[in-house]
């Protein structure tokens, strides 16, 4: 480590990744990164590159493959794939591009930046308009594998096979005439193992003896994750409930939005993407064609594309919803178009409805337009922008009578007004029944 720098010999947290994507997007260098985090500018160079992602090129503008060869300027080679034997033009400008793959000359045309520090593209000012292959830097990803190889690293047994040897010779034969591990190391303290340590060993196999030879153990069952409920448990770090009430301590005026999704009978594909504002009490509902990570993105590149990246990121600056497997792709969801930071999503814990009250007493007036068993499959956009407006403008007894659209109208601009479709109706039409689609 650098004599200039005293370490502090721990590893990197959570909060000081997110200094390092801030300062990569001011283009500072390593060595004013790595100077307030007490680090050596070679642990942050090996920071960004070790857990930089990759973002291809798009060739959606161009009508084919493009060559992504760095010497194809001056290439003469001729027949590299094996497959065009009759072809006697230059593979550089061949409309396959089949060169790519087999040519051993092949070096990708990669942009300088990324060769040296930083290695990134995160404060390149022409990264809007690139087509070359990117990598960027985002905390909260580099966090997640730092996590996953924290815990792939240690995965095994901490034992050499001689010991294990001994302790198999020890432990089968007693577990198989019916004593408990608890049991075996009163008798055994030698072994120096924990309970728990014989009971992973014999789940994981290295033990001669099974599950089944135990007394009680398959008698009870294996806890299993609910098949709605995100599994990849690294995305919420720093996006839990926990996380989200210390970001409302330190700011409590900073707008809240609730996320959720209404799904129809079994059977029905499309569901209901349901954007609660807690300032107005304005609910927001969007048709998906089915219940995906995928779906809800659409919705967010959707809405930042009519209302401009400026204003989603001041009207959807934090998000909190469920653990469902249709927000289990957060860095797309907090990730705008041109790779800008347009949100913040956090999480409810688990079987929680009430952190999330008021989109949840929100989709108790959809019920009552479409009971539970009903099937969303025929409905369209504008159904469900009708029952929007029905619904914000009913009366609320904590708004003194209001209606959430009288809100609304102060709180957000005309534009804004216009892109969320909202339209005031007159108390006497108000239908809060399924005689509403009817």
């Amino acid at each position: 480590m650098s004599n200039l720098i005293p370490g502090n010999q721990k590893h990197l947290t959570l909060d000081n990744r997110v200094f390092i994507e801030k300062c990569l997007e001011q283009n500072m260098t390593m060595k004013d990164i790595a100077k307030p985090l007490c680090k050596d500018p070679s642990t942050i160079s090996k920071e960004i590159k070790k857990h930089r992602t990759f973002h291809p090129h798009n060739d959606l503008a161009s009508r084919g493959p493009v060559n992504r060869c760095h010497l194809k300027k001056d290439c003469s080679l001729k027949k590299v794939c094996p497959t065009t034997r009759l072809c006697t033009g230059k593979c550089a400008s061949c409309k396959k591009v089949n060169c790519n793959r087999v040519c051993k000359n092949f070096v990708p045309d990669t942009c300088s930046r990324l060769l040296r520090a930083p290695f990134v593209c995160n404060g390149c000012p022409s990264k809007a308009g690139c087509r070359k292959d990117k990598f960027f830097y985002r905390a909260t990803t580099a966090n997640r594998d730092y996590k996953t190889i924290l815990v792939e690293c240690r995965e095994g047994i901490n034992t050499t096979e001689a010991d294990l040897k001994v302790l198999d010779e020890i432990v089968s034969p007693l577990i198989r005439q019916g004593q408990s591990p608890a049991m075996i190391l009163m008798n055994h303290p030698e072994l120096n193992v924990s309970e728990k340590t014989i009971y992973n060993y014999i789940e994981h196999g290295y033990l001669s003896v099974i599950n089944i030879d135990l007394q009680r153990k398959v008698k009870y069952k294996l806890r299993h994750c609910h098949e709605s409920q995100i599994n990849d448990k690294g995305i919420f770090e720093g996006r839990t409930y926990k996380d989200f009430q210390e970001l409302l301590k330190n700011h409590p005026d900073m707008p809240v939005v609730e996320m959720d999704t209404v799904v129809g009978c079994e059977g029905s594909k499309k569901v209901f993407l349901t954007l609660y504002f807690r300032s107005c009490k304005c609910l927001l509902i969007f048709l998906m064609p089915d219940k995906s990570a995928a779906s809800v993105k659409a919705v967010f590149d959707r809405l930042e594309k009519k209302l401009g990246t400026f204003v989603f990121c001041s009207l959807f600056q934090t998000i909190i919803t469920d653990r469902g497997t249709e927000f289990s792709d957060p860095d797309a969801l907090e990730t705008g178009i041109d790779n800008i930071i347009r949100t913040s999503i956090y999480y409810c814990d688990p079987m929680c409805a009430w952190q999330k009250p008021g989109v949840e007493k929100s989709h108790e007036y959809i019920r009552y337009i479409l009971p539970k068993g009903s099937s969303f499959d025929h409905l369209t956009q504008w159904d469900a922008d009708r029952i929007m407006n029905h619904i914000n403008s009913s009366a609320r007894a904590s708004l003194n009578g209001l209606p959430p659209i009288r809100l609304a109208q102060l709180l957000f601009d005309q534009g804004t007004y216009d892109v969320f479709k909202f339209r005031e109706i007159s108390p006497d039409d108000i239908i809060l029944t399924p005689d509403l689609l009817k």
